[in-house]
């Protein structure tokens, strides 16, 4: 394995992971969600092993929110600064995509975009507006976040703390409670949850309009126990594909009893990842 510090356009240095095999030619990079990192999601070692087994590089792509607090650089001010899960805002997504993309495109001739949890829901908003066929050739939506779902338990009174925080200025403040019931963040951040262009995919009707402006096609993936999905995982994907103009090319995948992050079933997943990209370079 390889770290990779790679800096952003605003200056923030992400820390990935680079997986390499011998001579690669294609390269999956996944996109993390919140708290998605090695520790919570251990699949990412058994698909970083079984991608290289097959001559497939993978880039662990941790963005801001992996961890609750990551210390590193900015280069743009010259100066250490901290970065994760308390402090994220969603308008930085497209910047940490591009970051990885561009540090893959010379690199590599064939680049796979994957996004796990609210990654993927940040894979969705960046091909919503960027078209290249090339990059990447192809993405991968893994257990997509529901964000309706995940904040369902926010109160009212916790929603107007939050409103009148980033109302009065306060927006980078620290919350007095936990959102969620589990983070700890700025105002702003619980507001990008609550009100930001990544709550993008939903159970039933809802506002797919990102989804619906992807030209790209890829697979989509879900353990059938997921219990973010409001009980019908396989429903929930299949009504995310059926927004997707090249739903028809699209290959849905169900790892059949196993939930949001794959436990028990971590090397089933990465084989039938390893297959997906082999049937795609052929």
């Amino acid at each position: 394995m390889t770290r990779l510090d790679i800096p952003t356009e605003r200056g923030s240095v992400l820390t990935g992971v680079l997986f390499p095999a011998e001579n690669a030619d294609t390269v999956v990079i996944a996109i993390t969600g919140i708290h998605g990192n090695f520790y919570s999601n251990p699949f990412y070692y058994n698909l970083g092993d079984t991608l290289n087994s097959g001559g497939v590089d993978f880039i662990y792509a941790q963005t801001n929110d992996a961890f609750s607090e990551i210390e590193t650089y900015n280069v743009r001010i010259g100066a250490a600064e901290t970065i994760g899960s308390w402090n994220e805002r969603f308008s930085y997504t497209d910047d940490d995509i591009s970051t990885y993309l561009n540090y893959a495109a010379p690199r590599y001739s064939h680049v796979i975009l994957a996004g796990h949890p609210l990654g993927a829901n940040k894979v969705i908003h960046y091909l919503s507006t960027h078209h290249d066929k090339n990059l990447p050739e192809h993405f991968m939506l893994l257990s997509p976040a529901n964000l309706t779902y995940m904040t369902k338990e926010v109160t009212d009174r916790e929603k107007e703390v939050i409103s009148r925080f980033v109302r009065y200025g306060r927006g980078r403040d620290i919350l007095p409670f936990h959102f969620m019931g589990w983070v700890i963040c700025t105002a702003d951040t619980a507001n990008d949850w609550l009100h930001g262009d990544l709550n993008n995919v939903h159970v039933g009707d809802g506002d797919f309009s990102q989804v619906e402006q992807i030209t790209h096609s890829g697979a989509l993936v879900i353990g059938t126990y997921d219990n973010f999905t409001c009980g019908n995982p396989s429903e929930f994907l299949k009504n995310i594909n059926s927004h997707i103009p090249a739903a028809a090319e699209n290959k849905l995948i169900f790892i059949e009893k196993t939930w949001h992050t794959y436990q028990q079933k971590e090397q089933e997943i990465a084989d039938v990842i390893l297959e997906t990209v082999r049937e795609w370079r052929s």
